[in-house]
């Protein structure tokens, strides 16, 4: 297939942009390198443009017919949403629209959205499967919500098919230590606690010890990246089949705690570093885990990379190149 990757020089999207390369597709990424990195784009086509830009993307939509879209070129921080909700309704929502009229306008019918568990606001439950009330408490998941009631529009309106996939953690890198994870600032847990491990960040805080899980720290759902992006293609060949517009929660379906993943990580990178203990962070709740029964049932969806020892060792591979070549 000819795929245009939409934020292809970010953490999933670089890796999304060699599997599908390694898979034999033809990729061209569109990205605007405001968070993420050219020299990530190690697959296919690069262009430098922003999805705001309609004449851009009707020239690039004009020169390629594509089979499909696969959009990654949403702002994620939710501490930020609070702060700037306008940068995030403007990017997340209005700018995807706009990429969403240049398809319509092109005849591009296919389109394949990374959309978040954040549209689910605070869990009901402890395993959150596609049925969980969508009550985001933040405009970054307001503005995913919002792209996946508006995709359901364009379907009736257009035609134009989508899954949307609801990440809960992407974690991990590409196991042959090409690629990783290089947000500035980072806010991952993952890669700020291996940051601590490699010496480039000084210490570790545990935001609350005293929730209602096993050690008292908040349990959450990591899913390694390269499962990701197989779900991602399993999504995109299930559409080319005729299934019509489906959404998928991913995620391993079992959840790690704070302190189990500093823990793994010490036995990983053989490295002790500080540790202190916080105050609760206001709407952390204590346990966030996917029900992916149905992506599995579905897409024939099966992670590979569910043990989080092996998540922290390919993580560690690019931290520790991170560290050679002076961090992001």
């Amino acid at each position: 297939m000819k795929l245009l990757v939409v934020g292809g020089a970010g953490y999933i999207g670089s890796h999304m942009v060699k599997y599908l390369s390694q898979m034999g597709h033809s990729v061209t990424t569109l990205d605007n390198l405001s968070t993420g990195y050219q020299d990530a784009v190690k697959y296919g086509q690069f262009i430098e443009g922003d999805i705001a830009d309609s004449t851009r993307l009707d020239l690039i939509f004009s020169e390629t017919q594509f089979d499909a879209v696969m959009h990654f070129a949403s702002n994620i921080e939710v501490g930020e949403s609070v702060i700037d909700p306008g940068k995030y309704y403007k990017n997340n929502l209005s700018n995807t629209l706009n990429l969403l009229d240049a398809m319509v306008r092109h005849g591009v019918k296919k389109f394949i959205f990374s959309s978040t568990a954040a549209i689910f606001g605070e869990p009901s439950s402890d395993l959150i499967d596609e049925k969980h009330p969508k009550n985001p408490i933040n405009p970054y998941g307001k503005s995913k919500l919002m792209v996946e009631q508006a995709l359901e529009d364009y379907e009736l309106a257009h035609e134009l098919e989508s899954v949307c996939l609801r990440y809960f953690n992407a974690a991990g890198a590409d196991i042959n230590g090409e690629l990783g994870e290089r947000h500035s600032p980072e806010t991952h847990l993952i890669p700020l606690i291996l940051q601590a491990a490699s010496g480039r960040r000084d210490v570790i805080r545990i935001f609350g010890t005293n929730y209602n899980t096993t050690d008292g720290s908040c349990v959450r759902d990591y899913i390694h990246i390269l499962d990701l992006c197989s779900a991602h293609l399993l999504a995109l060949n299930k559409l080319n089949q005729g299934s019509g517009s489906k959404r998928y929660n991913l995620g391993n379906g079992s959840g790690f705690s704070v302190i189990e993943v500093i823990n793994a990580a010490k036995f990983i990178t053989k490295k002790d570093f500080k540790v202190i203990h916080a105050d609760r962070r206001i709407g952390d709740p204590a346990t966030l885990v996917a029900d992916s029964t149905l992506a599995k049932s579905d897409l024939g969806w099966q992670p590979k990379y569910a043990d989080l020892k092996t998540i922290l060792a390919h993580a560690w591979v690019w931290e520790k190149y991170l560290q050679g070549v002076g961090g992001t």
